[in-house]
């Protein structure tokens, strides 16, 4: 892992996590602990309506504090219930907080690699949450807006479904809070799934 990376990690506070998030975040500790336990990999599919903002960070973020924490056989996944393209602003953050972003393929719906150290990356674009691309069966299915909760009443092959949510950055868009909102959001959800991580890890 990159040295300011983990350094950056090292700093996030779980003490701003409140015990209302805390309750929404414990299934899925649950879930990864059983996994774990049942000695089966760990398959997490983040799923928001456009997979252009928050299940893209939760993917991310998810990933590589797994990798903080040394917790083997995750892996992290991404998808929406329609295709778009990934938020530059979503890049533009990651960037800021040590994470490496190249573009991999230009296209309407480019593909981009965000890598956490050396050798280890994750890959984003949108599509939508069955994309061949994401597991069909044996995953928690978390559910990172309210919207994509209540349109997808069923994912199936699902272990489990865990609602999740976030509030959207894109409220901020073309306004001078712009930067700071999509920070912010990138830093709740890595300070959450260091919470997560921590208790699967203890």
């Amino acid at each position: 892992m990159f040295p300011e990376l983990k350094t950056y990690i090292d700093q996030l506070e779980m003490v701003t996590i409140s015990n209302d998030r805390k309750e929404l975040l414990d299934p899925l500790v649950h879930y990864i602990q059983y996994k774990q336990q049942e000695g089966q990999s760990i398959d997490l599919n983040f799923i928001c309506t456009h997979n252009s903002r928050r299940s893209h960070l939760a993917q991310v973020w998810a990933q590589v504090v797994a990798a903080y924490f040394e917790v083997p056989g995750v892996l992290t996944y991404s998808g929406g219930t329609e295709t778009t393209a990934v938020f530059p602003s979503i890049l533009e953050t990651l960037q800021g907080q040590h994470l490496q972003v190249d573009l991999i393929d230009e296209t309407e719906n480019p593909l981009y690699s965000v890598a956490y150290g050396v050798d280890d990356a994750v890959y984003l674009f949108s599509k939508k949450y069955d994309d061949e691309s994401n597991p069909e069966v044996g995953f928690a299915a978390i559910m990172t807006c309210s919207q994509a909760d209540a349109d997808c009443p069923l994912i199936t092959g699902a272990d489990q479904r865990i609602a999740l949510t976030y509030e959207d950055p894109k409220t901020s868009d073309n306004t001078d809070q712009q930067t700071e909102t999509y920070l912010e959001r990138s830093t709740q959800i890595a300070t959450e799934m260091k919470y997560v991580f921590s208790k699967v890890a203890s």
